[in-house]
């Protein structure tokens, strides 16, 4: 397996991801088989347990691992399902050490980053090699010069060495920023993130150029890089600009031929590559007959890569319909404040996402409630499923107080509950259901149509179900679950019938949308949405 390792500087949040997803989709589209991994500095094990609202979405792999958002990413652009070898933290990889150390497995002896760290995490990068791979891409989080992220990139550094010739490329992420005031674009910034990297013993053979759209890279200033930057030839300085969406990303960097360049340091044929499907994908984005507006009412706000798998999943729907998507991400609390009638008249759909925690929770209700009495297309992802539950319950059924224990743990009322079952799986996140799981659909239903198959696998990540002692109150008052995992029997997927579209899922569908495979639930609701 050959190894292509991502790393930037000057500035976080530069899109080094979408930089390694972007080759992924080309070097795919060459017939290689790649494999991807992304390497993060902090000390959390994993994303689980770390705030949306500060670090964006946590995205979870089939094998129920809880991962960086750039997973996403990877999957949406290169179409393979990754697993728990494609994310390591600083922290897992402590963790992983801790736990041999405790159990005698070095002997007594003296425990250092170097060699004992930098092994195990030079192990984790060797994990990709799956026997499916031909390529593998790691991208190491942070920025160099960054304390937390020097064990990784040591740990590269001797793994380089002790590769055989042409195994490695090496691709540095760099800002390229443009002064007003001077007119000019600078270079200086890039200059010295790689003098910084090649101090730690890196040296980088291409160079990927972030900027904004008014910053020309003439042929100059790449020579100038390329010789400051001590690359082959200027053709190694690929310029990277601001698109109008991110599936256009392999396509600009095709056309510099990025991918020649990485395959040729690896010393691999250049294969052919066909990229008219995602041409005229992207082209077709650009080209949208219609226009809706779709509101996303959440809790974590502030960033919106908070829901960016949703976001992504809405504009995929709208592809296959046709339709531009606009998106809003509204405050569950504004909801409480201000009123559902008032924030979403103008949408003509709404999704409620997952989360946790009682925060902005009755604004969320308030919401199930608005779509349903006013036949406003409903789309409820995980949490979204329990509160349009335990609305119906309350205003249907007429059960008053009816709620989650989570957020009254000694309700009298618990149609959302953590079954007993479920505490038994235990993880290292707590006791969550996480990863793919079985849905047998009920046919003649919403979702049997929407999916046009009798089973499903669909991925989870939540810790309470829906509690089967009220299923024949709400059956008796229209609720339709048409959707569950056969096994434990438990709920998976609820719909009402008599709105022309409100459907709700125990699980993530989000998670496996793609530009070319809409999900269809996102794609039903963009169709309600236009009808």
């Amino acid at each position: 397996m050959k190894y292509i390792f991502v790393t930037g500087g000057v500035v976080s949040s530069l899109g080094k991801g979408i930089t390694a997803a972007s080759l992924g989709r080309l070097l795919v589209n060459r017939g290689y088989r790649v494999n991807v991994q992304k390497l993060d500095p902090y000390l959390n094990v994993d994303p689980g347990t770390m705030n949306p609202g500060e670090h964006g979405e946590v995205f979870v792999t089939e094998d129920g691992l809880e991962t960086d958002l750039d997973l996403g990413h990877y999957e949406r652009f290169i179409g393979r399902n990754f697993n728990k070898n494609c994310n390591y933290t600083s922290g897992k990889i402590y963790s992983n050490l801790i736990e041999k150390e405790r159990r005698g497995e070095f002997l007594g002896a003296t425990i250092q980053i170097v060699p004992h760290v930098t092994n195990e995490i030079k192990n984790a990068i060797k994990s990709l090699d799956d026997g499916n791979t031909d390529i593998g891409i790691i991208e190491v989080g942070g920025t160099v010069g960054d304390i937390e992220s020097m064990p990784f990139l040591e740990a590269i550094r001797q793994l380089t060495n002790q590769l055989p010739a042409y195994s490695c490329c090496h691709i540095h992420v760099s800002l390229l920023p443009y002064l007003e005031s001077a007119g000019e674009v600078k270079t200086k910034p890039t200059q010295h993130s790689v003098k910084e990297l090649t101090g730690l013993g890196l040296f980088p053979n291409i160079i990927v150029c972030r900027s904004n759209n008014n910053v020309v890279l003439s042929k100059d200033l790449k020579a100038k890089l390329a010789m400051f930057c001590n690359l082959k030839d200027e053709d190694c300085i690929i310029h990277n600009k601001n698109c109008k969406s991110l599936y256009e990303v392999p396509l600009m960097l095709h056309e510099q031929n990025f991918d020649d360049k990485v395959l040729e340091f690896l010393n691999l044929k250049s294969k052919k590559i066909d990229l008219k499907q995602w041409q005229k994908m992207v082209d077709n984005m650009n080209n949208l007959k219609h226009t809706v507006k779709v509101a996303i009412v959440g809790k974590y706000v502030k960033v919106p890569d908070a829901y960016i798998s949703i976001t992504e999943s809405l504009k995929h729907a709208g592809l296959a319909n046709n339709t531009a998507v606009e998106v809003s991400i509204i405050s569950a609390e504004d909801i409480e404040k201000e009123g559902a009638n008032k924030l979403l008249s103008g949408f003509g759909g709404v999704v409620v996402p997952g989360g946790f925690g009682t925060r902005g929770i009755e604004g969320k209700i308030l919401v199930a409630k608005y779509c349903r009495e006013n036949n406003v297309p409903y789309l409820g992802l995980c949490l979204g499923m329990q509160i349009a539950v335990i609305e119906f319950a309350r205003d249907v059924c007429n059960l008053k107080g009816a709620t989650s224990t989570e957020f009254e743990p000694d309700t009298k009322v618990p149609v959302i509950d953590e079954m007993a079952e479920q505490k038994k799986l235990t993880t290292k996140g707590g006791t969550m259901r996480l990863g793919a799981y079985e849905c047998t659909l009920v046919p003649n239903t919403l979702a049997h149509n929407l999916y046009g198959q009798d089973v499903i696998y669909e991925r989870h990540r939540h810790r309470y179900e829906f509690n089967n002692k009220y299923k024949d109150i709400l059956q008796k008052n229209g609720l339709v679950f048409s959707g569950k995992n056969s096994e434990r029997d438990l709920v998976e997927i609820i719909e009402n019938p008599k709105c022309k579209f409100f459907i709700a899922s125990q699980f993530h569908p989000e998670f496996k949308s793609r530009p070319y495979a809409p999900h269809p639930l996102f794609v039903g609701l963009i169709k309600a949405v236009l009808n």
